[in-house]
């Protein structure tokens, strides 16, 4: 596996959760299940990315460009990208408490309410 870009978290770093929320439990096997997910996405997406390579100093054309455009298209449409990723995302939501709180959220929506999202063709990482 390579590197995660994601910092681990430090002891007191609670992201804002309730005590309840603090340490949360998971069967083995839907961690398992998740991570199988992630590495397939992540390894697929890899070879899609190698496969479409051009060598070290060659300039990619554009139609090669939108090969390999086409096919990362394909592969999030025809492989169901964000149906997986949704069920990921519910699997590792389901050991947190949903007690809302003062602000009608609870912990999780709370924490993800001011995510860098994709807004239009020109919105870009920050």
């Amino acid at each position: 596996m390579c590197p995660s870009k994601i910092p681990p978290s430090s002891e007191g770093d609670s992201v804002g959760l309730r005590a309840e929320n603090l340490h949360v439990e998971m069967e083995g096997a839907d961690l398992v299940r998740a991570l199988q997910e992630v590495e397939m996405l992540l390894a697929s997406l890899h070879k899609i990315g190698s496969y479409y390579a051009t060598p070290v100093g060659v300039e990619p054309s554009p139609e090669s460009i939108r090969e390999y455009e086409r096919e990362t298209t394909r592969f999030v449409d025809e492989w169901k990208v964000t149906s997986r990723l949704a069920a990921i995302r519910n699997l590792l939501s389901k050991p947190f408490d949903t007690t809302l709180g003062d602000d009608d959220m609870d912990d999780l929506e709370r924490a993800m309410q001011d995510l860098d999202c994709w807004e239009n063709p020109k919105s870009t990482p920050k």
